[in-house]
């Protein structure tokens, strides 16, 4: 692999990325062959966030290579609760095991971990902003499902604005020829700026809608996603949100009968359960495909050994990132690190965030 690390799927060139999926088959096809390829290797898990499948499919995927696994799922069992920063956890679980998977609220975490962690890090959701290996699952079922990864359709639905998965997934798939993205949202949760602009610089196109049922004819893919209550800053103006896209019965009349439909979990009740049973709804062998290609990407970034303890030294910037989720506003010894985008702007290369100067 070109990156020790992977913060974002775009980590991984196209090459690394269709190997990553070829493998993920490969594992499915003939378990019984990669059952001890991991024998010895140490997964540590460090999820400061709630989890079910991200980290149950972790977990699964090094057993079912035969490796082991340590970690948290409550930092507050941790000493994480004494008060520990990011930057002592990771430098000394980096110790103990050979890869690292973590998930955290604050936005650029694991950006922030990997400059830190003497071996791989692995980035399971950072806030509100990427969570590469969701993607990974999501293009595993879209080339099992679709076929390709080219020329599609593709509608993403409910909280554009905090959803991680949405993020990620577009960025991934605008690498890709001839992708059009439908957003469907709110005008308060649509898609970030910074999201808008890597379409833009793609040769995809996207538009913006405010109806999933008109939108509905014309996509390959819809991508359903929930409204993000846990990114929202008091339950009345979550609840203005909720309930507004459902997907059901009704709307899936105006469907193809070859679109696929996909979720990243977990369902409050963006999908109505009669949806389920609807050969197109891929939402439960999905979880399965994130398994395998999990496994992939452990195995893939697990041929490099290379153990380097000395933590990276970046230069500063005077400025820092305006981003109130940012991982800097937590963990403030981080140097401040920005891409400088036009004569007025800085990008955070952290969170993304967008900061006028």
């Amino acid at each position: 692999m070109k990156n020790k690390h992977v913060v974002d799927l775009t980590d991984l060139s196209h090459r690394e990325l269709m190997d990553i999926i070829s493998l993920a088959n490969d594992i499915k096809a003939k378990p019984d062959d990669y059952l001890d390829v991991c024998r010895g290797k140490i997964l540590a898990t460090l999820f400061y966030e709630p989890s079910t499948r991200t980290q149950m499919s972790f977990q699964t995927a090094m057993l079912r290579l035969g490796g082991s696994i340590i970690g948290f799922d409550n930092p507050q069992n941790s000493s994480v609760a004494k008060g520990e920063n990011l930057k002592d956890t990771v430098s000394v679980i980096g110790g103990y095991a050979d890869i690292i998977a973590i998930r955290h609220p604050g936005e650029g975490t694991a950006a922030a971990a990997a400059m830190y962690s003497p071996v791989p890090v692995i980035n399971a959701g950072d806030g509100g902003h990427l969570h590469p290996t969701q993607t990974l699952t999501d293009v595993v079922t879209l080339y099992n499902e679709m076929g390709r990864l080219d020329n599609l359709c593709i509608g993403l639905c409910g909280d554009l604005k905090n959803g991680r998965t949405v993020h990620s997934l577009i960025k991934t798939m605008s690498t890709f020829k001839k992708n059009r993205f439908v957003l469907i949202s709110t005008p308060e949760l649509s898609v970030p700026q910074y999201i808008k602009d890597v379409i833009n610089a793609s040769e995809c196109d996207y538009t913006e809608v405010t109806s999933l049922a008109e939108a509905m004819p014309e996509l390959d893919v819809l991508y359903m996603t929930r409204i993000q209550r846990e990114r929202f800053t008091s339950e009345e103006e979550y609840q203005k949100q909720n309930g507004v896209f459902v997907l059901d019965k009704e709307k899936l009349r105006y469907a193809k009968k070859t679109m696929k439909i996909l979720h990243p979990l977990p369902r409050v009740d963006e999908i109505d359960v009669e949806v389920d049973y609807d050969e197109r709804a891929k939402y439960y062998i999905q979880t399965v495909y994130g398994m395998y290609g999990r496994m992939a990407l452990i195995l893939t970034m697990l041929k490099n050994d290379e153990r380097v303890f000395a933590p990276r030294i970046m230069p500063t910037h005077p400025f820092r990132c305006s981003n109130p989720r940012c991982i800097t506003k937590s963990e403030k010894y981080l140097p401040a690190v920005f891409t400088e985008v036009g004569g007025d702007m800085l990008l955070c290369r952290y969170c993304d965030g967008r900061n006028l100067i």
